[in-house]
């Protein structure tokens, strides 16, 4: 790790005429402890990050119900937020570069928690869809920035680990979902205005997200004195070059097949076992419960997976899940048949995104400018899912246009391969 290797006798016995051996140990000792610090308060942004949106996906039905909006009026309200991400996907890398990743994820959650609270107050308490849809315009824009950032910053502690745990951190993020899930579950059962649940998990993540940051890296990214304007200009010609590089999009392509999987279950799944199976809200949230159970899962576990059989053939079969977890949930009529779909669709989802990710950071020149390009262009999926499904929905119900997501995964079986790394960048299998 960080480029060391075992110190022999040899080289002791020479070092000790100038200084003590113990001085690299203990420098080695603390460069671990601080890389272990930086890798807890990465999980736990990443948790605070999950928690805040699965927040706001379980009162979805609660929100749709106060604006009485039909299924392609909920699509648009959901575009105001994929805009928001959309727009700050493009420049989050350069930004993180620029404020460093601690900054520029504190910089996001103010503005995801700040979009939590006027979204629910716009919708639960005033019934003001324009407010409703400014505040998710601000949550998906914080969430955009944040995401590169988090991402820069848990690829950066995997090298220096060296070994897989981006999906572990991705983990981290499906147990906040979960947590987001089971509380909003809870606060529906027994009728907690959606207004005060938004605004009080939203002071929430923003206070345990300012602790979480304090533990990062120290960033790289800063230009040195008198350096600003030529670094700023190294940090758009290394975003510009990765947007010509075959394999950073074809990478690309994967993850927005792959953020489309999940994210039509973040969007669309509580909403469709309401209206396609009878459920009532609480029992929707619940389903919403599942598949972030069955991600967490897929995640905790992809880790040891990947690193023992590589990151193709596991993504390759978490993808055939995600096609059959899918289907039946759809197609299974309810009950627990459906519910086993909803858990396997989970797992299949769960390591798309974070894989990608990682494998655009394996080389450690420009990765911040290839994350950031894979960012952009799977939050595409983002963008155009929630108002596709939606107006598809309007035709065919909004259980049944889900069927749209194992069309997609069967023909991007055939981008797996793209994921291995380059020669020379990576020990692991691929």
């Amino acid at each position: 790790m960080g480029g060391r290797r075992p110190w022999n006798r040899e080289e002791l016995a020479v070092s000790s005429t100038d200084a003590p051996p113990a001085e690299p140990e203990a420098g080695r000792a603390g460069a671990q402890r601080e890389v272990l610090s930086a890798r807890n308060g990465v999980a736990a942004v990443f948790a605070l990050n999950g928690l805040a949106i699965a927040t706001w996906f379980a009162r979805v039905p609660a929100a749709r119900e106060a604006l009485d909006l039909s299924a392609g009026g909920l699509g648009l309200l959901l575009l105001s937020m994929s805009v928001g991400s959309l727009l700050a996907m493009p420049t989050a890398g350069l930004v993180a570069q620029r404020l460093g990743t601690a900054r520029a994820v504190l910089l996001g959650t103010a503005l995801v928690s700040g979009g939590l609270a006027v979204a629910g107050t716009s919708a639960g308490a005033a019934g003001f869809l324009p407010g409703a849809a400014v505040g998710l315009f601000a949550f998906g824009y914080g969430a955009g920035t944040c995401d590169v950032a988090m991402n820069i910053e848990g690829t950066t502690v995997e090298r220096r680990l060296g070994r897989t745990i981006l999906p572990r951190f991705h983990a981290a993020w499906s147990l906040g979902s979960v947590a987001g899930a089971g509380i909003g579950a809870g606060a529906a059962r027994v009728g907690v205005p959606i207004a005060a649940h938004l605004s009080v998990l939203a002071v929430v993540v923003l206070v345990g997200t300012l602790l979480g940051v304090r533990t990062f890296l120290p960033s790289a990214g800063t230009a040195p004195a008198g350096g600003e304007k030529a670094a700023a200009s190294a940090r758009r010609a290394s975003l510009l070059a990765a947007w010509r590089e075959p394999r950073t999009l074809l990478i690309g392509l994967l993850v927005l097949v792959m953020a489309f999987t999940e994210g039509s279950a973040n969007d669309w799944l509580a909403v469709a076992f309401v209206d396609g199976y009878g459920l009532s809200e609480a029992a929707g949230a619940a389903v919403f419960g599942v598949f972030v159970v069955g991600m967490t899962i897929g995640r905790t576990a992809g880790t040891v997976a990947i690193d023992r059989w590589g990151r193709a053939p596991v993504l390759f079969g978490t993808i055939l899940l995600a096609v059959v977890g899918a289907g039946l949930a759809v197609l299974a009529g309810g009950g627990p048949v459906a519910i086993v779909g909803v858990a396997l669709w989970g797992l299949g989802a769960s390591l798309g995104f974070p894989v990608g990710l990682s494998a655009a950071a394996d080389q450690e020149d420009g990765a911040p400018a290839r994350v950031s390009v894979v960012g952009v262009i799977g939050y595409t999926a983002f963008l155009g899912g929630p108002p596709l499904l939606g107006l598809l929905g309007d035709h065919v119900g909004t259980l049944r246009a889900l069927l749209l997501v194992p069309l997609l995964l069967v023909p991007a079986l055939a981008l797996v391969p793209v994921l291995r790394p380059p020669a020379g960048t990576r020990s692991r299998p691929a």
